[in-house]
């Protein structure tokens, strides 16, 4: 494969330099350009689900932190296809602007918001299948604060799936490199049946991110 060289621009940092480079040298870069992904973490998505087959036909499918889209992609190839007559739903929430995606709702919001679980189970219109998550907080660089920014989203994730779970649903959510602290792994134990942590491929080998996959959700007549 040839190696695409970046070439220096004045005013340009080091870093950003070397950050393109990489982008235009990785080959889930180069395939998600050409098969149509809107970015390289829908291969993620992609091997996750091949590891826990949780995407079927019919399912309806919450996705936040979607933001540019690839993973709503990904579950709307899936998902829409519809079995029995009965289709899916993908709804995809981010803070950033997304463009559209056909049969995808797609809502620009923070989800830390209060108002952003209404809209959401508004726009599902009823109980979800699977829940995941690819929320990140920008870094700061001070890893703690980081890690903690991230394992906050989660938790708030994990409390939203909580809500609108039907029974037997799966939640899905990036953490860091550790794995999910113990309250909240404590929570998905007591909510759901299996709790795995997964570190696709496509996640970059220097990436201290993974995944927490709860399975089997348990449903809500315990709390």
């Amino acid at each position: 494969m040839k190696h695409e060289k970046v070439k220096t621009a004045r005013g340009r940092k080091y870093s950003s330099k070397l950050w393109l480079q990489r982008q235009l040298n990785d080959p889930y870069v180069i395939d998600a350009k050409r098969q149509g992904y809107r970015s390289r973490a829908a291969f993620k998505l992609i091997e996750l689900d091949e590891k826990f087959h949780f995407l079927k036909s019919g399912a309806r499918v919450v996705d936040l932190g979607a933001a540019p889209g690839g993973w709503c992609q990904v579950a709307a190839s899936i998902v829409l296809k519809g079995k029995n007559g009965h289709l899916g739903k993908v709804v995809g929430l981010d803070i950033q602007e997304m463009e559209d995606l056909p049969e995808v709702t797609l809502l620009h919001q923070d989800f830390t918001a209060p108002e952003a679980p209404d809209l959401l189970k508004d726009a599902l219109g009823g109980e979800a299948d699977v829940v995941m998550s690819d929320m990140a907080a920008h870094a700061t660089g001070h890893t703690a604060t980081d890690h903690l920014r991230i394992m906050g989203l989660c938790d708030l994730a994990l409390h939203f799936a909580i809500e609108v779970l039907s029974p037997g649903g799966l939640f899905l959510a990036k953490v860091l490199q550790g794995g999910t602290e113990g309250e909240m792994l404590a929570t998905m134990k007591k909510h759901f049946k299996t709790v795995k942590h997964a570190k696709p491929p496509a996640s970059r080998a220097d990436s201290a991110e993974m995944y927490v996959v709860a399975i089997g959700f348990k449903g809500r007549k315990q709390d």
